[in-house]
């Protein structure tokens, strides 16, 4: 069965919010990371995921990303709050815990 995610990535400074959904997560930050698109991403740097959602059925993981993308950026802020109050990388802080939870 496949897997999708919602996720969120920021900047370096935090100052910017970018709403995604992939069904790679890994494959698809490093990508971001890289640079290998052009447009939003690559143009304010924002490489740094900060929070994701997994879900089973593409539809609902599409309907939550447009729910977040609708959202202003407090309510985003509050999101994020809860499960990464520190605004860490969870790429660089958890890739293994991460990789981990992905599998399952």
């Amino acid at each position: 069965m496949e897997e999708f995610y919602v996720y969120i990535l920021t900047n370096f400074h935090r100052t910017v919010l970018y709403i995604g959904i992939t069904n790679d997560l890994i494959r698809r930050v490093k990508e971001h990371q890289a640079k290998k698109n052009e447009g939003f991403t690559s143009d304010y740097n924002v490489d740094i995921l900060v929070y994701f959602e997994k879900y089973q059925d593409v539809n609902n993981a599409i309907k939550r990303e447009k729910q977040l993308k609708g959202w202003n950026r407090a309510k985003k802020d509050a999101l994020i709050a809860k499960k990464n109050p520190d605004l860490k990388d969870l790429m660089r802080e958890y890739k293994k815990e991460l990789e981990q939870k992905l599998q399952a």
